[in-house]
């Protein structure tokens, strides 16, 4: 397979997205996310995503021109509107705020509505990490799994993420679906042709099925059983009750180019330690429990395969299949 730079793919999948409608910085700050989960090795979340997106923009899915603003505000709260564009630029102001009103207040929420995918949810959070607070991403998404007990899909997949800072190193990540796999997975394994492992997803008419094709058309089923349901179900009601965004029964799906704008929404929590029980405090608790962790030598930290993978990229390239690498270079013309 072709390498390339992780530097030249964020210029192609930005030229990519520009092409298909979008405006500029929308483009870099969208290519910059996807770029940087492909060097994560989260394919379904990465430069694949670029050719959904541009789809999206030039069938109208997607405001190219968006403006995003806070339109509500309080001094620990606000709500971000995309204005119906990619969702990356309207999160990045979120962040921002949130961590702005955290430094004053202690903690701060910033919800965003009318907004698109938004990715790997734990890209968002690393200026929180950077800025020494806690954070927490919630985002919705079409709708893909059921309720629990129920047989049509109402919830998105409905991604979760966490950041914690530590001191001389890597900030502890964790980053979920509340399916068992992220629907992304689907999306890669259909665009290659692979099955998929029995217990990922049901087809259209609620039958378990190892087509991905399938899968896609019907639904996903949840993390954990009842538990990943009422996760969904609250994830549904956070980014979505209290920011007046799209639920996911009323978005179209992602997967396809025609549809509605889905209008969905995202949220982030940034929690400042210094304002409980001090940063010393803070960082000497999450020490111990790492050491305590690491005392069982097959456990892994998460979020440092992320960052391993991200090191190994920036200096030796990223992998691209070359039909995928054709799709992104015909886009970018």
């Amino acid at each position: 397979m072709p390498r390339l730079s992780v530097e030249r793919l964020n210029e192609l999948a930005a030229a990519a997205l520009q092409r298909a409608g979008a405006a500029p910085g929308m483009a870099r700050v969208t290519a910059h996310a996807l770029v940087a989960a492909e060097a994560q090795g989260l394919g379904s979340h990465g430069l694949a995503r670029v050719v959904q997106y541009a789809g999206h923009l030039r069938r109208g899915r997607v405001n190219g021109a968006a403006q995003p603003t806070v339109v509500r505000s309080r001094a620990a709260a606000c709500l971000v509107d995309a204005d119906e564009g990619l969702a990356f630029p309207a999160c990045a102001l979120a962040v921002r705020e949130a961590i702005a009103r955290a430094r004053a207040a202690g903690a701060a929420f910033a919800g965003v509505t009318r907004s698109h995918h938004f990715g790997a949810a734990a890209w968002h959070l690393e200026p929180v990490a950077d800025a020494g607070m806690v954070g927490l991403a919630f985002g919705n998404s079409p709708a893909a799994m059921p309720a629990w007990g129920g047989r049509r899909a109402i919830f998105g997949t409905n991604p979760i993420a966490a950041v914690f800072p530590r001191r001389g190193a890597p900030a502890l990540t964790i980053d979920l679906s509340l399916s068992e796999v992220a629907r992304g997975r689907l999306m890669v394994a259909a665009r290659e042709g692979k099955p998929i492992p029995a217990g990922w997803a049901l087809d259209k008419d609620g039958n378990p099925t190892t087509d991905p094709k399938a899968g896609l058309e019907g639904m996903m089923l949840p993390a954990g059983g009842v538990k990943g349901a009422m996760l969904a179900l609250m994830v549904e009601l956070i980014c979505c009750a209290l920011t007046g965004a799209a639920f996911g029964f009323e978005a179209d799906s992602f997967f396809t180019d025609e549809g509605n704008r889905p209008r969905i929404g995202q949220a982030f929590l940034v929690i400042d330690p210094d304002a409980l029980a001090g940063n010393d405090v803070f960082h000497e608790r999450i020490e111990t429990l790492v050491a305590t962790m690491l005392l069982d030598p097959e456990v892994r930290l998460p979020g440092q395969r992320r960052v391993d993978l991200a090191r190994r990229a920036e200096a030796d390239g990223i992998e691209v299949a070359s039909p995928l690498l054709a799709q992104l270079e015909a886009l970018a013309g």
